[in-house]
């Protein structure tokens, strides 16, 4: 896994565990290619090429992981990318379907906004594409609708 300890905005350990018997630790790091796209899969999110994670992984900002800890397995994600200035996007988002309801996407979303927080210049703008209602919200996101609309499209 990439580790992304140096880039930490608290200057803390590299881990976080809410108590004792948490099972679950939030690492600074990025997941390997291939667990990230099996938790993108697992997620029920659209998939991405192996050569794309592998390329576009290491160009990323910032990211987090939920690591469980009886296994070792990592089941959750998320990260930042952008150019570091002027536009932040929160990406990949996700925990694995036997991990959720565990507040493991709201750590994850307390890493990410405390680098931001840390990191980002005062009127930089952070995005993101949500699927899920209400989780972002309670972050300060909102629509951008009718002011703009988001879009996309995907490569072949």
């Amino acid at each position: 896994m990439a580790s992304l300890g140096s880039r930490m905005p608290d200057g803390d350990a590299t881990t976080d565990s809410e108590t004792p018997e948490d099972p679950y630790t939030i690492r600074e790091e990025l997941p390997d290619p291939e667990t990230f796209a099996a938790l993108r899969e697992a997620a029920g999110m659209p998939p991405r090429s192996l050569e794309g994670v592998e390329r576009g992984l290491p160009n990323s900002l910032y990211g987090v992981i939920a690591v469980h800890d009886p296994t070792e397995a990592v089941v959750g994600m998320g990260r930042i990318v952008g150019d570091d200035g002027t536009v932040y996007q929160i990406s990949d988002m996700a925990v694995h379907p036997d991990h959720q309801r565990q507040g493991l996407g709201t750590r994850l979303m307390e890493r990410l906004e405390a680098y931001l927080e840390e990191t980002a210049p005062p009127q930089a703008y952070v995005n993101l594409v949500a699927d899920v209602d209400g989780f972002y919200e309670n972050f300060g996101f909102e629509p951008t609708r009718p002011a703009s609309k988001g879009m996309y499209r995907r490569t072949e």
